[in-house]
């Protein structure tokens, strides 16, 4: 099986990450993944081929495309990518074209993906099919009658199926999407996508690390870093108010700016470490005693995935990050933290509240990339 995935990364890295672990669970197969946002450096399966698009990303205000290499003009970026994203395809003649979140988001790029569909719809990719890649929760819009008439329209005239990537005992799309009736080709529960690492490398890993007898490890993390500095800094000042032996590593995430980073690094007391980036995050949260972080699909999956007590901090640009603690919380034993609790007394006082808590399996599917390269396999086997 070919399988063509295209995915556009504008703010965090997220998305890139859960499309990596699907392209990770189609081992045996021929993958082509299509990047679009600022370039970034992670490993990639060696059954998995990268082409990067010249890069687009959107401006600070969230509202215009702007070329990565500022020297570009963006309507040449724009010509191509298209060129570019309509060469490949044609070239690889795939089985699967998976497009991650489009025609629920990235609208911006229609200018792409648009010419791309119609070329498979047409007769140059007869045997491809198009699946749309989603997450459980879609974030609010100025018009939603007219973006879900817009979604509808270009699901059921140009997609074969919709990939869910949640499970809907925790949430389901409509409660995000309100006219999944009129949606006419097939809609499926994937389960969550994580990463996970198992407790006997989060043993060596503490091991390694050489915490003391009763030394609590700490792990607070900030996604892709493009927001949240003011829970990595309320999170480093909180150690200072346990009464317990501890260790706090930080993670600041990639494009946290430096002078953030610098402020952070200022504020530490001994028994904190500043870094950039964990390539192995789930092993950190297998080794930890407790997690604290942002409240990305990504890191909220992993924080379940792994078992670790984690306090969760939502975004409060849009209502996806919150929903999605809330429901966890009530299901899955997370702790949600709002704004005052930032206090770091206060946050100090909700880190021992759950360390002293009793464990909290959740009962929530968290077989999402797995899931999804099985599906994709019987789905192209049985046309």
């Amino acid at each position: 099986m070919t399988v063509l995935i295209y995915c556009q990364h504008v703010l965090g890295i997220g998305h890139l990450f859960r499309t990596l672990e699907i392209a990770r669970a189609l081992r045996g197969h021929r993958v082509v993944l299509v990047l679009g946002g600022p370039p970034v450096t992670v490993p990639m399966p060696s059954h998995v081929r990268t082409v990067q698009l010249p890069g687009l990303e959107m401006d600070a205000a969230f509202s215009a495309l702007l070329p990565v290499d500022r020297a570009m003009e963006l309507e040449t970026v724009k010509r191509q990518r298209r060129d570019q994203l309509l060469r490949i395809a044609g070239e690889l003649q795939p089985d699967v074209l998976l497009i991650e979140l489009f025609p629920f988001g990235r609208n911006n790029f229609s200018f792409e993906l648009l010419p791309l569909l119609e070329a498979v719809r047409g007769s140059r990719m007869p045997r491809c099919r198009v699946v749309s890649s989603v997450r459980d929760i879609l974030v609010e819009k100025q018009d939603p009658r007219k973006f879900e008439q817009r979604v509808i329209d270009r699901l059921n005239r140009l997609f074969d199926a919709v990939l869910v990537h949640g499970d809907p005992a925790v949430i389901s799309l409509d409660q995000t999407f309100s006219r999944m009736e009129d949606i006419r080709i097939p809609v499926v529960y994937t389960g969550y996508v994580c990463r996970r690492a198992s407790r006997d490398e989060g043993r060596r890993l503490r091991l390694e690390l050489g915490l003391g007898a009763g030394e609590k490890l700490l792990v607070a993390s900030a996604g892709s870093g493009s927001v949240g500095h003011p829970l990595l800094l309320a999170a480093v000042q909180a150690v200072r108010h346990l009464a317990f032996p501890s260790r706090l590593y930080v993670f600041t995430g990639p494009y946290m700016d430096a002078g953030k980073v610098a402020e952070l690094r200022r504020q530490a007391p001994a028994n904190v470490v500043i870094e950039r980036f964990a390539e192995n995050f789930p092993l950190w949260l297998a080794a930890a005693d407790l997690s604290l972080s942002m409240g990305g699909y990504n890191t909220t999956m992993d924080v379940l995935a792994s078992g670790t007590p984690g306090l969760i901090y939502p975004f409060s640009q849009n209502r996806e990050q919150r929903l999605r603690v809330e429901h966890l919380a009530r299901i899955a034993g997370l702790g949600l933290l709002e704004d005052r609790q930032l206090d770091p007394p206060l946050l100090a006082g909700q880190i021992r509240l759950l360390l002293g808590s009793k464990p909290h399996r959740p009962r929530v599917r968290l077989d999402g990339a797995e899931f999804t390269g099985k599906w994709l396999e019987q789905w192209i086997r049985a046309k």
